[in-house]
């Protein structure tokens, strides 16, 4: 039946029309924004994860950051902990060298109190964002090394490192008082810092401070090795934190972006059926005008 008030043939490609148009839009905008899902409305599920763990990325981000800085302080106090163990070394060398006989020990002693001085030096410069892990009075320093998501909880994991001055503390110097420019008695190089040769020195006393020397040593390479050890940790969490950022973008990409070939193919199909259906509507708009030639 032909009618000039209902055209079903017109309304069925104005309804295929607007399929094909929806269609390009989604196309277009997975193409623009180079994915499939970009909003809630695509894909709720896949979205809220893409979100998350995108959120997750940023936190692994600053965690790195953290690790960054955690090395830093480390890598600053390993420096001044082997500049100290080598003016010890040289303090037990002038102390060697004090035991022969014939030898000034005011003139050792003036060269034992330069090394002295420059151990003081070292305890005072091994500052990194005004933290001094040699000089460390009662402190404990805490480092950030990993970020832990389980389930719905977050945490951020951290190292400690004893900087005090007490027992089974690896502070070589007593706290720093930067107001004053001094070092607090203390710490592991306490004994060698007051070592004082005078002309009357006794063999005892000098075997004394040999001792004294040998243990501040022994006690500077456990630090050492405390310092070395929680080097390589973070160097091992940084690695593995760059690696666990990298495979969380891709597990949000193969989620949410778009396959950039297949979204090109299909605007192609899309633009032919468009023109297809602009074609037919028109065909089926003409319908109407012929009804016209039936009254001529």
């Amino acid at each position: 039946m032909a009618s000039i008030l209902t055209n079903t043939s017109a309304m069925a490609a104005l309804q295929t029309l607007r399929t094909i148009n929806n269609d390009m839009e989604t196309t277009q905008n997975r193409i623009s924004t180079g994915q499939r899902v970009s909003s809630a409305s695509d894909n709720a599920a896949y979205w809220s994860i893409a979100t998350t763990m995108r959120s997750d990325n940023a936190a692994l981000s600053a965690v790195q950051d953290a690790l960054g800085l955690g090395a830093a302080k480390v890598d600053v106090a390993y420096a001044g902990v082997e500049a100290a163990i080598d003016v010890v070394k040289e303090i037990k060398a002038k102390l060697v060298t004090a035991t022969e006989q014939g030898v000034d020990k005011l003139k050792v002693q003036e060269e034992i109190k330069q090394l002295q001085d420059q151990l003081e030096s070292i305890g005072k410069g091994a500052t990194f964002n005004g933290e001094n892990w040699l000089a460390g009075g009662n402190s404990a320093a805490t480092i950030v090394t990993g970020f832990v998501r389980t389930d719905d909880t977050v945490k951020v994991t951290t190292a400690t490192y004893n900087a005090s001055t007490g027992t089974g503390g690896n502070a070589l110097f007593g706290a720093y008082d930067a107001s004053t420019d001094t070092l607090a008695s203390g710490g592991i190089l306490e004994d060698v810092l007051a070592i004082t040769l005078t002309g009357s020195t006794s063999d005892t006393a000098m075997a004394g401070f040999l001792d004294d020397v040998e243990a501040a040593l022994k006690s500077m390479g456990e630090v050492g090795s405390n310092l070395g050890s929680l080097s390589k940790r973070i160097t091992l969490q940084e690695d593995f934190a760059s690696k666990l950022s990298d495979a969380i973008d891709k597990g949000v990409g193969r989620l949410v972006d778009a396959d950039m070939n297949e979204e090109s193919t299909r605007l192609k199909a899309l633009q032919t059926q468009q023109q297809l259906a602009i074609q037919s509507l028109s065909i089926a708009n003409s319908n109407s005008q012929n009804i016209l030639s039936l009254f001529r």
